[in-house]
């Protein structure tokens, strides 16, 4: 089933079989089922509070999570959907800040599935028609949409008012659906924007200019780019943003990774650059240190999956696939970090990603390569990642299970080693329920 959608809840487990009987098992962009969809539940979409709907190849789900912390530090009740989900499918659709609860779930599902034969309705899709349905039937002060895929076609795109757009870094990936171009990939993005929604974006390449310009453009709305409208940078551990509306002074994000520095300014930048839902200076300061974003360089704590090592094993965990995931992971561990040693890296990562241009900014960082299938996947063969291992003069191991992985990296007796679990957020949730790190 798509995304490992899978439940311990009977009652959840029994509407996504029925989802997985309907769904085309595959991903497809478009809007015409989607609003079909809607329109059979009452186009639930255009009884949501307001919106603030954040696009990107990369950071989009990490500044919704700063978009939500800073809301809620300043008392705001606040509706999420992301994706993809780690752990539990409920993690996609918070209400009011909290997981959606199985029966709830079930409940929602149960209503969409009723009357979803004939559409060919997708996976994401279905589960994006639950959480407008949801939403809509709940008070909230906000609501944060990340897109799914892309943006102009995605299922998320069907909403027609929100407040503001946002889009993060820019990136190669999904080339099959959105192109293979910065550019190709830039306007399926910019797809986003709405007429009378301001569009904020992070800071791009001239040669995307024209693209954004042409967007807001169409729209009938201004664009508002990092280093021209707005702008921030690290300082004196402190981050310093600035914009029309003067300088904000905030403690660095909590979040680890110097990329999170933008992240956390662009939500500053959407939440700043709109006046529907006002949120105070004093929010927005805690906000850095609020947010929490499982399965992006999260530290691992020393559960039962990592308990065969020594418990002063420095274990961080990262899902993220192409080759500005791969910058900037790999800009975390200087040598500081790295204290003299390299690292173990156990790596498992889609086919369809392109495992070289992920890989190459790690070149001498890494000490031992250890793969994995990703579960339920087509993921690239062990004799790709021997390959490269070969190039740098490394060794590589393949293992099975992450629990076999974890056990060769014992015995090589490091009594404190670095160790990096990459490539994949699906490898990612099955790390995590390992672990018994469970995101809530």
């Amino acid at each position: 089933m798509a995304d490992h959608a899978v439940s311990d809840d009977p009652g959840v487990q029994a509407q996504l079989d029925r989802l997985a009987t309907l769904s085309p098992g595959a991903d497809i962009l478009g809007l015409e089922r989607i609003t079909r969809l809607l329109d059979r539940i009452g186009n639930p979409h255009r009884s949501l509070p307001p919106i603030f709907h954040v696009a990107g190849t990369n950071g989009k789900g990490s500044t919704c999570a700063f978009l939500r912390a800073a809301l809620e530090a300043d008392g705001k009740t606040v509706h999420v959907f992301t994706s993809p989900h780690l752990v539990r499918f409920n993690e996609r659709i918070r209400i009011s800040g909290t997981l959606i609860p199985d029966e709830a779930l079930a409940h929602y599902l149960s209503r969409v599935l009723d009357v979803a034969e004939g559409i060919g309705a997708s996976f994401f899709e279905v589960t994006t028609a639950a959480a407008f349905l949801a939403f809509s039937e709940h008070p909230a002060d906000a609501c944060i949409l990340e897109v799914g895929l892309g943006g102009r076609l995605d299922a998320t795109n069907v909403i027609e008012k929100p407040v503001i757009c946002g889009i993060a870094q820019l990136g190669i990936d999904h080339q099959s659906f959105l192109g293979s171009t910065l550019k190709e990939i830039a306007a399926e993005k910019a797809g986003i924007a709405k007429p009378g929604a301001p569009l904020v974006t992070q800071r791009y390449a001239d040669s995307l200019f024209p693209v954004m310009l042409d967007a807001a453009a169409r729209n009938r709305t201004q664009w508002f780019a990092m280093g021209e409208s707005w702008d921030a940078a690290a300082y004196r551990d402190r981050l310093h943003y600035r914009d029309d509306l003067g300088r904000l002074d905030t403690p660095l994000p909590r979040l680890p990774g110097a990329h999170q520095i933008h992240n956390v300014a662009l939500a500053f930048a959407m939440l700043r650059h709109q006046s529907v839902v006002p949120v105070s200076e004093a929010a927005l300061k805690a906000a850095p240190l609020w947010a929490h974003w499982p399965g992006r360089l999260q530290r691992l704590d020393h559960g039962p999956l990592l308990a065969p090592l020594p418990e002063n094993t420095e274990a961080w965990l990262d899902g993220g696939h192409n080759a500005g995931a791969g910058e900037a992971i790999s800009a975390f561990f200087t040598s500081e970090r790295l204290e003299g040693q390299k690292l173990q890296l156990v790596i498992g990562m889609l086919s369809n990603k392109d495992l070289d241009a992920y890989l190459i900014p790690f070149a001498g960082r890494i000490a031992h390569i250890h793969t994995l299938p990703v579960p339920g996947h087509e993921h690239h063969p062990p004799e790709r990642f021997a390959a490269i291992a070969d190039l740098w003069g490394i060794s590589c191991t393949t293992h099975e299970t992450p629990t076999e992985a974890i056990a060769a990296i014992a015995a090589g007796g490091n009594p404190a080693p670095k160790l990096l679990i990459a490539g994949s957020l699906y490898l990612a949730g099955e790390i995590l329920r390992l672990n018994g790190q469970y995101p809530d």
